[in-house]
């Protein structure tokens, strides 16, 4: 089988990206713009991508320090390192916020990642706890510099974009959690057929698995989405199909996302399919049910303050016979920034594990506002 294309990773300590901007509506030619710099960088993260037994509890820390100009009162530096395909906020003794000293410099701990992010926000402004993507300024944030982190770091794949359905997707590269399972991804087994079919696929042995996700590019909003897949019933019970809206925001149980989840969670006694508005563990929040073999089309319909979760036989474009719908209420987020994701990957905490390669062909996507 094919490998992903590796791409070397820059390890020098150049910073990578800075943005200065005036706070208020006006300044003077005697104040400088606020800016932040670094002037140590931690080490970079080293860990093998596909390690799967790891947390952020594990995560080794280093000292990183530096320096702010054209600082305002008030002002406050927050850290962020980029682990596993998420910024992860780094907190001093359980605080989000790193101090400035009176001539401007600032040192602090953070976990190891491959990046390091230091933000100069505003008094007011609450950092999320992971994203995937930094705040940009605006908002709060004042100034960015982000920095490559100190020494050796691991090779990843580089993510492809491909066409499904009249849209453009992007895939995961690297490793990154779901679902409590940290997973490698792999580009090479994301692909669409001659027919415009997208294949997913787990590839690897034991040990070293590879998993596959897509992203579409762009939010589509308040409206019905609809997956038609052939039947997933040769899935093994570790392996996870999951069809979801989120926007890459929040920790395991706090993020705000809606979720079809397709898969026996590792025990065949398990029912297989899913339906979740995050967090899970609010019992509102969920329903569970089997479906036996078989093609199915999977949807919800997403409109304000609620969403209608549905299964139907059959994955083409006419009706069947509907197997299961649920309508919630409670806790359903607004889609601004959310975009759809589409992954198969390995659930490592399951009692059965992987044995062998999976493969899962959606047959169509499609969204009506």
């Amino acid at each position: 089988m094919s490998r992903p294309h590796i791409v070397a990773h820059t390890t020098t300590l150049s910073v990578l990206l800075v943005y200065f901007v005036l706070t208020g509506c006006h300044s003077t030619s005697g104040n400088s713009a606020p800016a932040v710099a670094f002037s140590k960088v931690a080490a970079a993260y080293q860990e093998s991508p596909y390690k799967t037994d790891i947390t952020e509890r594990d995560y080794k820390t280093d000292l990183i320090d530096g320096r702010v100009t054209g600082l305002r009162p008030g002002q406050r530096i927050v850290l962020y390192a980029k682990t596993d395909g998420r910024w992860g906020l780094c907190q001093q003794s359980d605080q989000p916020f790193t101090n400035i000293e009176s001539d401007g410099r600032w040192r602090a701990l953070v976990h190891l990642g491959l990046q390091y992010a230091a933000l100069l926000v505003d008094p007011t402004y609450n950092p999320p706890q992971q994203t995937e993507s930094l705040p940009i300024v605006g908002n709060g944030v004042v100034a960015l510099a982000v920095v490559n982190g100190e020494g050796p770091a691991p090779v990843l794949p580089s993510a492809k974009i491909l066409t499904f359905s009249g849209y453009e997707w992007t895939t995961s590269a690297g490793p990154s959690f779901r679902a409590g399972s940290r997973n490698f991804f792999d580009p090479a087994n994301v692909w669409t057929d001659e027919r415009g079919a997208l294949h997913l696929r787990i590839s690897g042995s034991p040990g070293k698995w590879a998993a596959a996700e897509v992203k579409l590019k762009r939010s589509l909003g308040y409206g019905t989405y609809r997956f038609q897949l052939r039947d997933i019933s040769h899935l093994e019970p570790s392996a996870l199909l999951t069809l979801i809206a989120w926007d890459g925001v929040g920790t395991e149980s706090t993020r705000r996302e809606l979720d079809i989840e397709l898969g026996r969670w590792g025990s065949l006694e398990n029912t297989n399919v899913n339906y979740v508005v995050q967090p899970y563990y609010v019992p509102a929040n969920f329903v569970a049910f089997r479906v036996p073999p078989g093609a199915y089309t999977h949807s919800f319909r997403w409109e304000p303050g609620q969403v209608m979760f549905s299964t139907v036989a059959g994955s083409g474009d006419t009706g069947g016979r509907v197997i299961n719908e649920h309508v919630f209420t409670s806790g359903v987020p607004s889609p601004e920034e959310k975009s759809v994701r589409i992954g198969l990957y390995v659930f490592h905490q399951g009692k059965i594990p992987l044995k062998s390669e999976n493969e899962v062909i959606i047959e169509k996507f499609e969204y009506l506002p």
